[in-house]
């Protein structure tokens, strides 16, 4: 079970919290309704996270056999055949297809079938060979993190402010030059093709000009007047500090001993795994109490 469980990088579900956001924002979050809809939503989004998973470690099982990390997924290590991935795959487009046509009976707005559907075809594409093409390859990599939202915010129909948008575009580029860096500091070009046309400097300054745009629209975000007015308070100004700590500590992670991968970074900090949590009951408290 342990390997058809890396197979589909359960774990990487986390990343699938960011479809909760709209509605916690929004203070939507504690309406039953809504949770029972996000849920569903969170695990269709699971489910097809692992179908692109799957798939990509299918089309990469060679080159992933030469990489230090990649060679024991269960694909490139041999623990599982390519057979026994297929049918693991085909179930998940069964459920996510089940899954999603219950949300679509509760809220029969398109976004809930075209979103998943989108995110499948570029990282298809991705895989395919737009992974090579520098800068369209960490686009590719942000767009799975605005999708999230966007799918959280079509789910409820709630509607997700521009500023946290931006402040998310921005983390996600961030994010992604990151891992483009750390790539590059540990395998050097042997790692991805697309890293014969990146260098150092490059990924460093533009990782660092998406860490200061993401506070920048973070922080019109919180001092802007139609969020004032909706929350009924300002204390959000507050939690600024907080966010800059965690991009902080997440930098100090990923220009140290990691292989910039997002969620083992988060999980294998306990600080900056608890800062997040400490901004996240802080900002509970402003928003709902």
């Amino acid at each position: 079970m342990k390997k058809y469980i890396e197979l589909i990088r359960a774990k990487h579900w986390l990343k699938n919290i960011l479809i909760f956001l709209p509605a916690f924002f929004s203070m939507n979050i504690l309406k039953l309704e809504y949770i029972e809809t996000l849920m569903i939503a969170f695990f269709v989004f699971c489910f097809t996270s692992s179908i692109v998973y799957i798939l990509n470690d299918m089309s990469d099982i060679e080159k992933d056999k030469l990489h230090p990390i990649k060679k024991n997924r269960p694909l490139a290590s041999g623990r599982v055949s390519k057979t026994n991935a297929w049918i693991v795959m085909i179930l998940l487009v069964i459920i996510s297809i089940i899954l999603s046509f219950i949300l679509y009976q509760k809220n029969s707005v398109l976004g809930i079938w075209i979103i998943p559907i989108v995110y499948i075809i570029l990282n298809i594409l991705y895989s395919k060979g737009l992974k090579n093409i520098p800068i369209i390859d960490v686009v590719i990599l942000a767009s799975g993190f605005v999708l999230r939202v966007m799918y959280g915010g079509v789910t409820i129909n709630v509607e997700v402010s521009k500023y946290l948008y931006l402040m998310i575009i921005f983390g996600a580029f961030y994010l992604g030059f990151g891992k483009r860096r750390n790539e590059m500091m540990k395998n050097g070009e042997k790692g991805r093709e697309v890293l014969k046309r990146y260098n150092q400097d490059f990924l460093d300054k533009n990782m660092y000009i998406a860490f200061a745009l993401a506070i920048v629209a973070y922080t019109l975000w919180c001092v802007d007047s139609t969020t004032i007015a909706h929350v009924g308070n300002d204390y959000l100004f507050w939690t600024i500090p907080i966010l800059i700590i965690i991009l902080q500590l997440y930098s100090l992670d990923i220009e140290g001993n990691s292989h910039g991968d997002p969620i083992e970074v988060i999980l294998s900090d306990k600080i900056l795994l608890g800062t997040g949590v400490l901004y996240g009951i802080i900002m509970a408290i402003i928003l709902y109490l």
